[in-house]
């Protein structure tokens, strides 16, 4: 029999007990585990009896392994009877064992309470970017410088924005250094991919001359030898060529597009910048929304349940870096920083990321929301899509009624029934007057 007993922080204490039988039964059962252990003189390895292993080792050689298998056994089973919902590992602390059999207390960290606020009709401001022919013009700019091309240019000198071919080495009191040198090297001036300095002084230089350029090296450099000291380059023009843009008209569209004249792409751009502004607004205002009503909540947040979100997030990014075949950990040392220093970084995401699972789960069950099988079913078939499966090797995979399935149903379905609550206001004009349009790709 168990008792339970909260504590402060969202912890609980467990106190559970192991009859006399019980334990004798897990210690024989961690004899027969370990007993190729055990060696006594006059006995081969495996065939010492347990008494004589009691008698020679003492009996709490086997205790480790016992306690363990009376644990294991025990612990699910309360976690169930209590519908204790755990986030921590338990911590065990075995307060006696004695010819009664053995007394000891599980401590874990369950998910806290939630106070909710008003989740009902919150007022969220919403607006929409605005579709101007200013925004389609930007667009069709954009389009044209993709399909720009770069033609030699001669009789004129580099200029910002052209792309130079050059051949360069750096020198340090006097001496080359490492990786100071390139040939036939593409620069595009004015794209502050070299230190500064460099390319502006590149520029006003012809064809095949050679000359000499100052720069300093910044003071953040990620060459320690080279960090703001002062260096000069040795620099070769090899050729000059400048971007070509293509002219606006119907050729133009039908290269790009599949449309034979100019209105016709604009009408399509027009079209696809108001859905996506659509979009934008939709997801803007469902965040706003969530946020507003996890800011009418009150809860307290274990940090045992940030740590956990923040581990999942590395475990994420590490996952996504390497399918780009790319170490987290040799991004981080590149970027100069430690794991402590990303994980530090990243709890100010997941604390309220956390918060707002809690939030919602809490709303999801006061509400009574809950994923039929309809929902089931219409999500196997989903995942059967996104992954190219049959939807039964889908159902085989999952079982017919996997609980992290239920749980990302009811939590979409609970966000929709907040934004559906919700109420549309005007925005205020600070608001709105730092809105960027986001581009068309």
């Amino acid at each position: 029999m168990a008792t339970i007993e909260k504590k402060e922080n969202s912890r609980v204490e467990i106190s559970l007990s192991a009859t006399k039988e019980e334990f004798d039964k897990a210690l024989m059962a961690s004899y027969n585990k370990n007993k190729k252990r055990f060696q006594v003189p006059g006995f081969r390895k495996g065939k010492v009896p347990y008494g004589l292993v009691v008698q020679y080792y003492g009996e709490g050689v086997l205790y480790e392994d016992a306690i363990d298998d009376i644990v294991n056994k025990a612990y699910p089973e309360v976690i169930k009877e209590n519908d204790l919902q755990v986030v921590s590992r338990p911590e065990l602390d075995v307060q006696e064992i004695n010819e009664e059999g053995m007394k000891y207390t599980l401590t874990v960290t369950v998910k806290p309470d939630v106070t909710l606020g008003q989740y009902e009709g919150v007022e969220v401001p919403y607006s929409e970017r605005e579709v101007t022919d200013a925004t389609i013009d930007e667009e069709i700019e954009r389009m044209r410088k993709r399909n720009s091309s770069l033609e030699v240019v001669e009789g004129r000198a580099a200029k910002e924005g052209d792309t130079v071919v050059i051949d360069y080495e750096g020198f340090k009191d006097g001496v080359a250094f490492e990786g100071g040198k390139g040939e036939n090297y593409s620069l595009k001036l004015g794209s502050k991919s070299f230190i500064p300095g460099f390319e502006e002084q590149v520029a006003g230089h012809n064809v095949d001359e050679e000359f000499t350029i100052e720069v300093t090296f910044p003071e953040d450099y990620h060459s320690e030898e080279l960090k703001g000291a002062a260096a000069t380059f040795n620099v070769k023009i090899h050729n000059i060529k400048e971007e070509v843009i293509p002219e606006l008209d119907d050729e133009f569209v039908k290269d790009v597009s599949e449309f034979d004249t100019l209105d016709e792409l604009k009408a399509d751009i027009r079209k696809n910048q108001e859905e996506a502004a659509k979009k934008e607004a939709e997801n803007r205002f469902t965040n706003d929304v969530v946020r507003a009503v996890c800011d009418n909540a009150t809860v307290e947040i274990p940090e045992v349940m940030i740590d956990n979100e923040v581990n999942n997030m590395i475990n994420e990014q590490s996952a996504n870096m390497k399918q780009q075949g790319i170490a987290l950990e040799m991004y981080l040392q590149y970027m100069g920083q430690t794991m402590d220093d990303y994980k530090t970084s990243l709890r100010n995401v997941a604390t309220p990321r956390v918060k707002s699972n809690l939030v919602i789960e809490a709303i999801a069950k006061e509400a009574k929301i809950e994923a039929s099988k309809e929902d089931y079913d219409k999500e196997v078939e989903e995942m059967a899509k996104a992954y190219n499966m049959d939807k039964e090797n889908i159902v085989k995979a999952l079982g017919e009624d996997n609980e992290y399935v239920k749980e990302s149903i009811v939590g979409r379905k609970t966000v929709e029934f907040l934004k559906d609550k919700a109420v549309k206001t005007e925005p205020k004009e600070e608001e709105t007057k730092d809105e960027e349009p986001a581009s068309e790709e």
